[in-house]
C-alpha cells in the first residue's frame, strides 16, 4: 500500500515523499508545484527507493535484468525507511531520509536554497557490519513516480532528452521516445526495460554529457538532473510496472568497473547532484540546471567580471610559438580590446614542432631564447594578461618522465598508454611536489595570469592503487582536482581555462574550479555555432570559450560569421591577425565592440533556441536562432546563423514590445520589427549576425 509521507514545497516545486507500508520502502518524486494538485497515488505501480545501491554478496535483480541494470538488488529491496529529519540554516533547507539494513546506514540528502531553482541530492552510506563490506553499485539521486499524474499507463507521453558529445561535436540534443525506447512495461509487469547510459574514464563528456530530462509531453512539464563528476558516470532510466524511474550517480561495477571497499564504520559519501522541475519544454529545465553553476562566476578573479576578451595563438602559429612571432602578434592585437594573450602548445617542443616531451615542461632556447621573459614582457607592454598552456596530467614520449614509472598510473602492472601518452598518478605525494615545482613554478616566475589545461586522452576504466580500477580512476580524478585547487590557492588571481582537446570535460564539477572552458576543438568549421550553441544547455555561456579564427583570404561573409560565432560564449581571436586589411579588421573592430555591449546577455541572459533542427554537422542546412534575454538589463541579444539553403526570411518571436539598439551584420542583410516578429531578410549561405535589442 502506498502512501504519502511528507511533501515539501522548494519554491515553485513539490517534493513528494512516498512510502509503502508493506515493503517498508521510502521513495521520492518531483513535480512541478503548479500539477501537485493532479498527483495520482493509484495505479499499477510500486514505490522504488530514494537510494539505490548494491553490497557484494547481495542477490542481484530479477526481472531479466542482471547484466544491464544493477537497480533493486537485494541490498536496495533490505533498506527500510527509519526516520527523516528537516535541518534549516542560513536560507538552506535540508532533508535528511535515513535508510537502515542490517549492513548499512545510509543518509540522503536533498537540500535547496532559498529562491534557487534547483535541489541538491547527495548519498551517504556507512558500513555497520563488523568486517569490511563491498559496495558496487550506489546512486547519488532516484527519482521514481514518473509521470504520476493519471491513473493509467501513458509512455506514449514521455520522451528522454539526452546531449551527446564526440569530439568537435559536442551537445548534441538526442530526444527519443519512451515507446522507441521500448521503456512500455510488459504485459505481466514482470520483465524489466533499463536504458543506462554514461561515460567511462577520465573525459566525462566524452559520448554523453552528464545530464538528462524526462519531459512529459501531455501536462507540459520537465524532470532534469545533472551529476557534478570528473570520471567514469552514468544515468538510468528504468521501467518494470506502470511509472518511471531514474537515476544517476557513479558508474557502477558492471558500467564502470567501480568496487568501494567499506572497513567498519567507514563512510562513503556520492558525487552531488542537481535536479529540478518546471512546466515548460527541454530549453527551460535546462536553463534551471545551469542556473546552479552562476556561482561560479562569483569566484572568479575580479578580472573576470566583465568577460574579457582572449587571444590565443594556437591558431595563429600552430604549434609554434615563439618570442618573435608573439611579439608580432602583440603588436598586431595591441589596444584592440583584448585582455589575455595565450601562449599555446609548444613553448616546450624538443624540436620544433614535436611536442612529444609534455610533461618535462622545460622551456625550447630556439623559439625563445633565455627563456619566456621576453615573450612575457611584450605581452605586458602591450597591456595584456600573459597566459601558458600546459597538460601537466600527462606524460608524452618524448619526456623524461614517460620513463618514470613510479609517477605514472598503472593497469595489470604496466603504464596506462595510450597512443603516445602516459598518465601521472595525481594520487601521489612525490607527482604533486613534481607539479608544484614545474608549473606553479613557472606560473610564479614568469608572473602569468592566465593558465589554459589541456587533457588529450583517456585512462579508459581505470587504474591500479585502489580496490577496483573504478575506485583507482575516482581517486586519481580527485587528486586531479585537488592540483586545480592548489594551484588556485598559491596563485588566487590567477584565470584557469579547462580545455580537455576541447569539450571533454563539459560537466559541472570541472566548471566550478575554472573561470571558463573551451567549448570545442572545433577552431574553424562550420559547425561552430550548432556547437556553441548546444552547449549552452550543460554550461554557462560566461564559461564557455569560443574561437574566432580569421585568414588574410577571408571575405566579409566569413568574417561577420566567424565573430557572431563568439557572441554565444566567451570571445576567443586567433589566425592570421597580423597579415589581415583595414577592411577586414574594421570587422573585427565592430565585432569586439558588439560583443562588449552584449555581456550582459552572455552573463545572466536565459537562452531560447530557434530555427530548424540540425541533423549533419559536417553539412549543415537551414538556419539557426538563438535569443539570449537578459531581463535585469533590459536588453535582448540574437545570434543568427544560416547554412546551406539559406531561407529568405526569417522570422523569430519576441516578447512584448522592442527596439533595435545595435547591429552587427554585412550592410545587405535587412533586419526590422513588425509587431511582435523580428525580421531578417537577405542573409546568404553560411553567414552569421547580431542583433541587440531593449
Amino acid at each position: 500500500m502506498i502512501e504519502i509521507y511528507k511533501k515539501y514545497h522548494f519554491g515553485d516545486m513539490t517534493a513528494i515523499y512516498l512510502h509503502d507500508k508493506n515493503t517498508k520502502l521510502l521513495g521520492l518524486t518531483l513535480l512541478p508545484t503548479a500539477l501537485e494538485d493532479k498527483f495520482c497515488i493509484k495505479g499499477r505501480w510500486n514505490v522504488e527507493s530514494l537510494v539505490q545501491v548494491k553490497a557484494v554478496g547481495d542477490p542481484y535483480p530479477d526481472g531479466f535484468s542482471h547484466g544491464h541494470t544493477m537497480r533493486n538488488s537485494r541490498t536496495t529491496r533490505n533498506l527500510f525507511f527509519k526516520e527523516q529529519l528537516v535541518e534549516e540554516k542560513d536560507n538552506v533547507t535540508m532533508v535528511k531520509t535515513i535508510l537502515q539494513s542490517d549492513k548499512l546506514n545510509v543518509v540522503h540528502q536533498l537540500s535547496y536554497i532559498e529562491g534557487e531553482k534547483t535541489l541538491t541530492s547527495v548519498t551517504k552510506i556507512t558500513n555497520i557490519t563488523e568486517s569490511s563490506l563491498g559496495i558496487e553499485m550506489v546512486s547519488s539521486y532516484s527519482v521514481c513516480g514518473f509521470s504520476s499524474l493519471e491513473e493509467e499507463e501513458r509512455m506514449g507521453d514521455f520522451k528522454l532528452h539526452r546531449l551527446r558529445s564526440k569530439w568537435s561535436a559536442e551537445g548534441k540534443l538526442d530526444s527519443a521516445r519512451l515507446l522507441d525506447l521500448q521503456l512500455e512495461p510488459s504485459w505481466m509487469r514482470s520483465g524489466v526495460q533499463s536504458v543506462r547510459y554514461g561515460e567511462v574514464g577520465s573525459m566525462p563528456v566524452r559520448k554523453f554529457f552528464p545530464w538528462m530530462v524526462l519531459e512529459d509531453e501531455k501536462y507540459g512539464y520537465c524532470i532534469g538532473s545533472q551529476l557534478y563528476h570528473p570520471a567514469s558516470w552514468q544515468m538510468e532510466v528504468y521501467n518494470r510496472d506502470d511509472r518511471i524511474a531514474f537515476s544517476g550517480g557513479i558508474a557502477d561495477r558492471e558500467f564502470g568497473h567501480w568496487l568501494k571497499n567499506l572497513s567498519s564504520q567507514e563512510t562513503f559519501l556520492t558525487p552531488k547532484a542537481i535536479i529540478t522541475t518546471c512546466i515548460g519544454n527541454v530549453d527551460e529545465v535546462s536553463y534551471r540546471l545551469t542556473s546552479a553553476q552562476k556561482k561560479n562566476l562569483t569566484r572568479v578573479p575580479e578580472v573576470e567580471k566583465n568577460l574579457p576578451i582572449v587571444f590565443n595563438e594556437f591558431c595563429t602559429t600552430w604549434g609554434s610559438p615563439s618570442t618573435e612571432n608573439i611579439k608580432k602578434i602583440v603588436g598586431a592585437v595591441k589596444g584592440k580590446g583584448v585582455k589575455y594573450c595565450v601562449i599555446d602548445a609548444g613553448w616546450y617542443a624538443a624540436k620544433i614542432g614535436d611536442w612529444g616531451n609534455v610533461g618535462d615542461w622545460e622551456c625550447n632556447d630556439t623559439l625563445f631564447p633565455g627563456g619566456l621573459q621576453d615573450a612575457v614582457n611584450a605581452i605586458q607592454e602591450g597591456g595584456m594578461i600573459p597566459g601558458i598552456w600546459f597538460e601537466f596530467e600527462i606524460a608524452g614520449r618524448g619526456s623524461k618522465v614517460f620513463e618514470k614509472e613510479d609517477f605514472l598510473l598503472k593497469r595489470d602492472g604496466i603504464p596506462i598508454q595510450t597512443g603516445n601518452r602516459r598518465f601521472l598518478d595525481m594520487r601521489k605525494p612525490e607527482v604533486i611536489e613534481y607539479l608544484a615545482e614545474k608549473v606553479i613554478g613557472i606560473l610564479k616566475k614568469y608572473n602569468f595570469g592566465y593558465l589554459k589545461v589541456d587533457y588529450n586522452d583517456n585512462l579508459g576504466i581505470g587504474c591500479e592503487g585502489a580496490e577496483s580500477l573504478g575506485e583507482g580512476l575516482r581517486q586519481n580524478m580527485e587528486a586531479s582536482q585537488a592540483f586545480f585547487r592548489k594551484i588556485r590557492r598559491e596563485i588566487p588571481d590567477i584565470v584557469i581555462e579547462n580545455c580537455s582537446s576541447g569539450g571533454h570535460r563539459l560537466e559541472p564539477s570541472m566548471q566550478e574550479l575554472v573561470s571558463m572552458s573551451s567549448f570545442s576543438d572545433a577552431h574553424e568549421c562550420r559547425e561552430i555555432p550548432i556547437i556553441a550553441a548546444n552547449v549552452h544547455r550543460a554550461i554557462l555561456p560566461a564559461q564557455s570559450q569560443i574561437w574566432a579564427v580569421f585568414h588574410k583570404t577571408d571575405n566579409e561573409k566569413r568574417l561577420y560569421y566567424s565573430m557572431a560565432n563568439t557572441l554565444l560564449g566567451r570571445m576567443c581571436l586567433s589566425g592570421d591577425i597580423y597579415d589581415l586589411s583595414e577592411k577586414q579588421w574594421a570587422i573585427i573592430d565592430e565585432g569586439i565592440r558588439f560583443y562588449q555591449e552584449c555581456t550582459p546577455c552572455i552573463k545572466e541572459g536565459k537562452s531560447e533556441f530557434y530555427g530548424l533542427p540540425i541533423t549533419s554537422y559536417n553539412h549543415p542546412v537551414g538556419w539557426q536562432g538563438l535569443v539570449r534575454s537578459a531581463e535585469n538589463y533590459n536588453q535582448t541579444m540574437i545570434v543568427v546563423h544560416t547554412f546551406k539553403n539559406a531561407p529568405d526570411r526569417i522570422e523569430i518571436p519576441l516578447k512584448g514590445l522592442m527596439k533595435i539598439d545595435r547591429l552587427y551584420k554585412r550592410e545587405q542583410v535587412k533586419v526590422s520589427i513588425a509587431t511582435d516578429f523580428l525580421i531578417i531578410e537577405a542573409m546568404e549561405d553560411y553567414e552569421g549576425i547580431g542583433i541587440l535589442l531593449f
